[in-house]
């Protein structure tokens, strides 16, 4: 049965993976985001044996089966990444202990991946946060976070928190530095991640920017006054949150 579950839970982040990509090109576009799918070099509908997640795409080696013009890497990518997120997020809730809400906790795990992983590739491809997204997504989350036991004052404090640290930024910098985006993102992570484990999802995402800016920096492949999207740190920094947050926050008690 673990195997099973296991198997089936890699299963279905391939296949939110495959929406995602979906939903990452039709939104700016303004395309319906249901409806075949088809290539977005010659408009072709690609058949259901073509649509298999990272299996097609080995199958096809990279190419569209009709104009034979190059896939992008982000297609399978962004599947198997979902995948094995959404399995690491089964196998990091210890099934099968007995939780009363093991599968709302789950589900959870699995909305937030799928969120955090839309921002990210967003973000980086469009320099763009959707809000028709984020912000029904933070609703969402807060919901499910209510149901699985959070108080309401924790998430409305860490919702604060994240909402308030960009704003004072972008208030600071005039816009400049920090874009309105990001107090949406910092909202939805917020209400996603709870009090206190929102402090740890912004310095891990600080700590991520700021060695990728000196690396850019360093290798001369940014300047000085060059702007990077914060929005994939943000969601690095979540995920690694919502996997290893309480060790971390354990560690750093033990150390005070």
């Amino acid at each position: 049965m673990f195997v099973f579950l296991l198997i089936f839970s890699f299963s279905i982040g391939l296949s939110v993976g495959s929406f995602l990509n979906c939903l990452i090109y039709r939104l700016p576009q303004h395309k319906r985001i249901l409806g075949r799918s088809f290539c977005p070099k010659c408009g072709q509908k690609i058949t259901w044996f073509d649509l298999i997640p990272v299996l097609s795409f080995l199958k096809l080696k990279g190419r569209c089966r009709y104009c034979q013009q190059k896939i992008s890497w982000q297609y399978p990518l962004v599947e198997l990444a979902t995948g094995l997120l959404f399995a690491a997020a089964f196998l990091t809730l210890n099934y099968p202990v007995n939780y009363n809400n093991y599968f709302l906790l789950l589900l959870r795990s699995w909305f937030l991946i799928t969120v955090l992983i839309f921002i990210f590739v967003y973000d980086l491809k469009y320099w763009l946060v959707e809000d028709k997204i984020v912000l029904p997504a933070a609703l969402i989350i807060f919901i499910i976070n209510l149901f699985s036991g959070y108080s309401f004052l924790n998430l409305a404090l860490a919702g604060i928190i994240g909402i308030g640290f960009f704003a004072l930024q972008y208030l600071i910098t005039q816009g400049k530095g920090i874009g309105a985006g990001d107090l949406r993102i910092g909202l939805f992570i917020g209400l996603s991640l709870g009090w206190p484990k929102i402090l740890i999802a912004l310095l891990i995402a600080y700590l991520i920017g700021s060695l990728t800016a000196l690396f850019f920096l360093i290798s001369g492949r940014k300047k000085i006054t060059s702007r990077i999207p914060l929005g994939p740190f943000l969601s690095l920094g979540s995920l690694i949150t919502l996997f290893y947050g309480q060790e971390i926050l354990e560690k750093i008690f033990s150390i005070f």
